[in-house]
């Protein structure tokens, strides 16, 4: 029995691996003998491909036909999701109006593979609104913004400056968690941002900071690295707005890279000292 125990467990720990490396269905169908083939291959100098297994069948099974998908906007592309997306972002007059579009809108391939929306996190009222890239694991399961090994670095981050998640506003610039925490297409991003545009606008931010460099580009428009972008004040403008804007590295890469906190810290100050300017 202890034994069939730790089958089952180490086979539950292998698919989760395999989830949190986006792995959700198998490559081939029908099962190869890789041993035998490696060894004909030792032998021979190549291995063809063999025959697929065929299992012998008493009689015929009926296949139930896949039901069809409804003619909803899912299957919009390119520029018209875009535009279904400036018209729902628009239309959204207050923060919770804009959640109850996202909610409902289809046009992002992403939340068919994600388990959940993530809109925001922490005070919308806050002087500060933090940008990131997309949802990871643990944002994906919670439906929160950085709530994963980021997010608590993050926390620290903000914390340094004497701010918490009561007193900024979080949010990422796709929604919803791309397979295997890969980064977002620039179609995905594309479809989003008047999304997160609107976000903004109706957020009103004081200042706002650009998480790492796929919100960075994606929001700037540009395409340079965040090595050049970070450091520097820009500007970002929404429905007619302008936002005083400041890159800055992506709490996960500093994970990564713990070396660069350094940047990071130096960032962080510069934040600091513009809030406190504007108090003043």
């Amino acid at each position: 029995m202890m034994q069939t125990k730790n089958i089952r467990i180490a086979a539950a720990d292998l698919l989760g691996w395999y989830s949190d490396f986006g792995v959700d269905e198998a490559l081939d169908a029908d099962p190869i003998d890789r041993i035998a083939l490696a060894k004909l291959k030792a032998q021979t100098g190549s291995a063809p491909k063999p025959a697929p297994v065929v299992q012998e069948q008493t009689a015929p099974v009926a296949r139930t036909p896949a039901p069809s998908r409804p003619n909803v906007n899912i299957q919009a592309s390119g520029e018209a999701a875009i535009a279904t997306a400036r018209e729902a972002a628009k239309a959204a007059n207050n923060l919770e109006e804009l959640h109850e579009a996202l909610a409902t809108f289809e046009g992002c391939g992403l939340r068919r593979t994600a388990k959940n929306l993530c809109f925001s996190a922490g005070n919308p009222d806050g002087r500060l609104m933090l940008v990131g890239e997309a949802p990871g694991r643990d944002e994906d399961i919670q439906g929160i913004p950085f709530v994963g090994r980021a997010g608590q670095l993050l926390d620290k981050m903000i914390g340094a400056i004497g701010m918490d998640r009561e007193s900024v506003y979080i949010a990422n610039s796709v929604y919803w968690r791309p397979p295997g925490n890969r980064t977002p297409t620039p179609a995905e991003a594309a479809v989003c941002r008047p999304f997160i545009e609107r976000q903004i606008e109706l957020a009103n931010p004081e200042i706002l900071m650009l998480l790492g460099g796929a919100a960075a580009k994606s929001l700037l428009d540009t395409t340079q690295g965040i090595m050049r972008l970070r450091g520097r004040w820009t500007i970002f403008t929404a429905g007619g707005k302008e936002f005083r804007t400041f890159p800055t590295l992506h709490p996960a890469y500093l994970l990564r890279q713990p070396g660069q906190k350094r940047l990071a810290w130096r960032d962080l100050l510069a934040v600091k000292t513009a809030l406190t300017e504007k108090t003043d």
